[in-house]
């Protein structure tokens, strides 16, 4: 808590310094969503099978590719499921506070898979290695 009040508002609003302050942006915002849950052992196998079962009966997630080991830029075993952005607000603050240990990666689809795996990511949890040669 801050002992001092904070100022009155300038009208500028979030005003940047620097370099990037003027830059537009240059990703169209995307529409949809991944998000990978990964997991090492049978036990996290089925905290992924329950969390993706409310994702998907509750919230409103597609139901995206499983994979029982690591392949492609996946470092381990995964399964995604799919979203709109107008889904995101709810989907990710769940994930965020029912993950139970598993680490997610959420990510736009932007048409730019290195730099949705990448650069676009959110991880939720412990990051893994991505797997940039396979994108």
């Amino acid at each position: 808590m801050l002992d001092t009040p904070l100022p009155a508002p300038s009208g500028r609003g979030c005003v940047a310094a620097g370099p990037r302050a003027d830059r537009e942006q240059t990703t169209a915002p995307a529409n949809a969503y991944h998000a990978h849950l990964y997991w090492q052992d049978a036990k996290g196998r089925a905290i992924a099978d329950r969390l993706c079962e409310v994702l998907v009966t509750r919230l409103g997630a597609v139901p995206g590719t499983r994979r029982e080991v690591a392949g492609g830029p996946h470092p381990a075993a995964e399964l995604h499921v799919g979203f709109p952005l107008g889904r995101f607000g709810d989907l990710v603050p769940w994930l965020m506070v029912n993950r139970d240990g598993l680490s997610i990666l959420v990510h736009p689809m932007t048409g730019d898979a290195r730099a949705d795996h990448t650069t676009h990511a959110l991880w939720l949890g412990q990051p893994l290695k991505v797997n940039l040669g396979a994108l």
